[in-house]
């Protein structure tokens, strides 16, 4: 049986007692009968014991960054043994985008799923019964998994444009610039067919596609229509686009973002803005006069403890103070994985966490333009 504190149910005893949350995590995750065969065997290479060693969650900055290991790790040697029963079900083997190389493979699992997609339920209570479009990668991509999941959850049907990332970006690598431009509109025109003619109440996709989307008017009047909730994750979406979608084309539709990674195995939230003076309008914060203010970035906060973030500076890998701006370092730290000090491709502005959380929250973040001398390459995801 696995430590009672490392139950997803358990939350609030792992928040309030995050050190012994971790050394529950390091015994479970490198001990024999319950350890997984990679950090069993990566276990022996490292200069450190992490049983021993590892007492804090600032201790975890002594494990290096494996994630490249995981390119080509059997995933069977990525579940840990002492899983059992519902705990073991796995949802799927998912990639990430293969931006800075050959794509790393995960292990998610169907307990943890729920529980990662439940962390922003809140934002779509009061939705009732919706149907749901993504136009998202699928394949062997998360993101359309868990939009499988929200249709699911709103008791509604999901409605899919599949697109595929990595061609995208081979193309911009390329310089074929009329390929990108003729694959997009592809993906807008089938967009469009099912907005106009199907129920569509929850749209998912990203920034990039979000914009094509807003091009064509009679697109953006069927949304004003009929799309009740607009979730925008897999790239980077800055402060004055956020403002123009939420104040001019989609006014009165909440739009909220999701900033996460498969290399982590899920998502922040973004943090409902309340302003100090005011309440949350309809279309977003508004101040003491009443008007809006939405052109600040937004805030994402993970679900700690079991993902958590560092914002670093790129090249001492110290943590950067609050307000400044810096690295995205990740952490996924459950009873079914663990992905240390996994720094990804972004650059954010560290903020205060939530209280009684690990970690920081990040804002404001955009791609670095190169990552492992490979040219970081966003496309449309």
């Amino acid at each position: 049986m696995f430590p009672a504190i490392l139950d997803l149910t358990s939350t609030q005893l792992a928040a309030a007692e995050p050190d012994e949350y971790i050394r529950a995590l390091m015994r479970w995750h490198f001990g024999e009968e319950t350890g997984s065969p990679f950090w069993l065997r990566r276990a022996r290479s490292l200069d450190f014991d992490p049983i021993a060693d590892v007492r804090t969650y600032a201790d975890l900055s002594l494990f290096p960054n494996v994630v490249d290991e995981f390119r080509e790790a059997a995933v069977e040697d990525l579940i840990p043994r002492g899983l059992r029963g519902e705990d073991r079900a796995v949802a799927g083997v998912f990639e990430s985008g293969g931006t800075t190389g050959a794509p790393k493979r995960f292990v998610m699992f169907e307990s943890w799923a729920e529980f990662a997609l439940g962390w922003d339920e809140f934002h779509y209570s009061g939705l009732g019964t919706a149907n749901l479009l993504a136009v998202a990668p699928s394949g062997p991509h998360m993101f359309g998994d868990f939009a499988q999941r929200r249709a699911r959850r709103q008791n509604g049907l999901k409605f899919t444009v599949d697109l595929d990332p990595r061609w995208i970006k081979q193309l911009i690598g390329r310089g074929a610039m009329d390929e990108v431009e003729r694959y997009t509109e592809h993906l807008v025109d089938q967009a469009a067919h099912i907005m106009t003619t199907q129920s569509v109440g929850i749209l998912v996709t990203t920034p990039p596609l979000l914009e094509r989307i807003a091009r064509r008017e009679e697109l953006v009047e069927r949304i004003r229509k009929d799309v009740r909730f607009i979730c925008w994750s897999g790239a980077h979406m800055d402060a004055d686009s956020r403002d123009i979608f939420r104040r001019e084309i989609f006014p009165g539709i909440p739009l909220k973002g999701l900033y996460g990674s498969t290399t982590v195995l899920g998502m922040s939230r973004e943090r409902p803005w309340q302003h100090p003076d005011g309440p949350v309008g309809p279309v977003g914060p508004v101040g003491p006069d009443g008007a809006a203010e939405l052109d600040a970035p937004a805030v994402f906060d993970p679900p700690s403890p079991y993902i958590t973030f560092q914002v670093v500076d790129p090249e001492t890998r110290t943590e950067v103070a609050v307000g400044e701006r810096g690295q995205v370092v990740m952490n996924h730290l459950t009873k079914y994985a663990l992905i240390p000090n996994n720094l990804e491709r972004d650059l954010a502005r560290r903020v205060d966490p939530l209280p009684g959380t690990l970690g920081c929250a990040v804002s404001d973040v955009a791609p670095v333009s190169t990552f492992g001398s490979q040219t970081v390459i966003e496309g449309v995801y």
